[in-house]
């Protein structure tokens, strides 16, 4: 890996350096190519090991089918339900109990959900039936003041739901019940919307597959052999299968973005800093507070914008949500992909086909061309990434926070018992243990100051890029969801994701229908800082264009 690093450095999308004599130069990069075509080489096997692991072991298995949609209520947007609620068409109250049935009915097979208030959400919907009949607010004011009042909202585990378990997935928190709200469930709160459940995600929410030893693993909707991503995981599967009409979501590395797509839904990184993160476990510390971002995970575009403002409280007048945008007065640039690197799979033929069809959708409905371009930079994407996670001085190690920030994990020990299946934790959370230490050893090497400088200069290129009206067409991931287990054998796929929480960048995550497989296709759309108006408006564009959210069930 370290080798790697070097050989990154000399690459011309680097940073340039005093060149030593041109022959040991030469020598030099000879060297870092052989370890550039070695690591593709390794990566190349594992990735026909797991085709043939995988299809071995899910050959033949049926999907389990989610039970039919037989009411239209869990269909509906967000703000659709609240519009009906505060108009007396429908009842709070009928509302949260169709949306419990759906959790009892889909939970045994999907296992998103893994705390709830079931009870305590049907007392507050009775309290806001109650209010609206009482007629003590019309429905302009309650509209303004209470723009979701009467819709269930759910939730990851890692954020504080009063009553509610807050373990992060993590083993010695899974008697921990949260005391307080988060921020963000509080505004959600104060917006009227009612909170049922918390939904599953990865240990310390640190891996792009939902699953722990508290609660197991959660399956994707479209297919149950198949991961719903992470970490907010189980809230991205409850979204897809009608089980609620929004949440919450968080992304330190794609944990909004990577679920959305797997599962088909809308998810909407915001630009940092402008959603409060208190509330949330583990705790973000120094500038990983920036690259940590809270947000919004939906069905349906329209519900992002009015969520998003609740959630910004104070800082939503940042976004300019109100601001009008014509998508025909925007520039567009595309990137097919991370440039090879040798650590991430190749982007499927299928996924750079759905965004040919946008590219070509913006041509024809429009006249837009949108440019072709590539930026050499994100081929260092994955160590970029790493360095600037350990340049955090104040975040506790992983190891730590594995151990309840109570001394440290030995990562080492925890993996023999793991291999004795004695371990509480999960394989890939002990080997992030190994990963980190790793990577502060590489802290020490000549690469980590050209990485975060390399960073830095990739952050100002593209800003300038994208001025204040430009949008970036970039892929989600690499892949479709893959098989359970299968990301162990390609780790480094959620750098399409991680690159952008370290430029600080807002990213929607779009829907594209369904594949070949019937998994969810996607794309993410990027835009400057503070220019989260621009991608949620193209994200509006690409939902009437390719239809958004495809329903898993049979809708009867």
């Amino acid at each position: 890996m370290e080798d790697w690093l070097g050989y990154l450095s000399l690459q011309p999308s680097g940073l340039t350096f005093p060149k030593p004599r041109r022959r040991k130069r030469q020598r030099k990069v000879d060297r870092m190519k052989w370890v550039d075509v070695v690591l593709s080489a390794v990566r190349v096997v594992l990735e026909a090991v797991s085709r043939l692991i995988f299809g071995i072991m899910y050959h033949g298995n049926s999907q389990t089918p989610l039970p039919p949609i037989t009411n239209l209520i869990l269909l509906e947007s967000a703000t659709a339900l609240a519009t009906k609620i505060r108009t007396r068409k429908l009842t709070s109250e009928e509302v949260v109990k169709s949306f419990i049935a759906r959790i009892r009915e889909i939970n045994p097979i999907l296992n998103c959900v893994v705390d709830d208030r079931f009870e305590e959400a049907l007392k507050d919907a009775r309290a806001v039936d109650k209010l609206i009949e009482s007629g003590t607010e019309n429905e302009e004011t309650l509209a303004k003041t209470k723009p979701f009042l009467g819709v269930p909202f759910t939730t990851k585990d890692c954020l504080a739901v009063k009553g509610l378990k807050q373990t992060a997935g993590l083993w010695v928190r899974r008697a921990m019940v949260a005391e307080e709200d988060a921020d963000t469930v509080r505004v959600m709160r104060e917006a009227g919307a009612i909170p049922l459940c918390v939904t599953n995600v990865s240990e310390l929410c640190m891996w792009w597959e939902s699953s722990n030893t508290i609660y197991g693993r959660t399956n994707n909707p479209y297919c149950t052999c198949r991961t719903v991503g992470g970490s907010s995981g189980g809230e991205g599967c409850l979204q897809a299968s009608c089980g609620s009409p929004f949440g919450i979501g968080s992304d330190i590395g794609g944990s909004i973005r990577i679920p959305s797509f797997f599962n088909g839904i809308f998810g909407h990184k915001p630009t940092h800093g402008i959603v409060s993160n208190i509330g949330q476990e583990p705790v973000a510390t120094g500038e990983a507070m920036e690259f940590l971002a809270t947000g919004p995970m939906c069905r349906y575009v329209q519900d992002i914008i009015p969520m998003l403002k609740v959630l910004a409280a104070g800082n939503a007048h940042l976004l300019k949500l109100d601001q009008k945008v014509d998508i025909r007065n925007l520039r567009y640039f595309y990137i097919e992909d991370d440039g090879g690197s040798p650590l991430v799979t190749p982007v499927q033929s299928e996924l750079r086909a759905a965004q040919h069809k946008i590219v070509k959708h913006l041509e024809k409905a429009y006249g837009i061309k949108a440019k072709k371009i590539t930026l050499g930079k994100l081929k260092a994407a994955v160590p970029m990434y790493f360095s600037k996670l350990a340049s955090v001085e104040e975040a506790h190690t992983f190891c730590q926070e594995l151990a309840l920030k109570k001394g440290s994990i030995n990562v080492w020990m925890e993996l023999l018992k793991w291999c004795l299946c004695c371990s509480k934790h999960t394989f890939p959370g002990l080997l992030l243990g190994v990963l980190e230490k790793l990577n502060n050893h590489h802290k020490q090497s000549d690469d980590f100051p050209k990485l975060l400088a390399m960073c830095a200069d990739l952050k100002q290129e593209m800003k300038e890029l994208l001025g204040d009206d430009g949008v970036l067409l970039f892929p989600s991931h690499p892949t479709v969801a893959p098989y359970h287990g299968q990301p162990l054998f390609r780790p480094f796929n959620f750098c399409y994701t991680a690159v952008i929480n370290i430029l600080l960048f807002p990213s929607t995550q779009c829907p594209l229908g369904l594949g070949s497989e019937g998994l969810p296709l996607g794309i993410q759309v990027v835009a400057n800082h503070h220019q989260d108006h621009l991608t949620l408006a193209v994200a509006s564009e690409l939902e009437k264009a390719f239809g958004g959210w495809v329903c898993p069930s049979i809708v009867k």
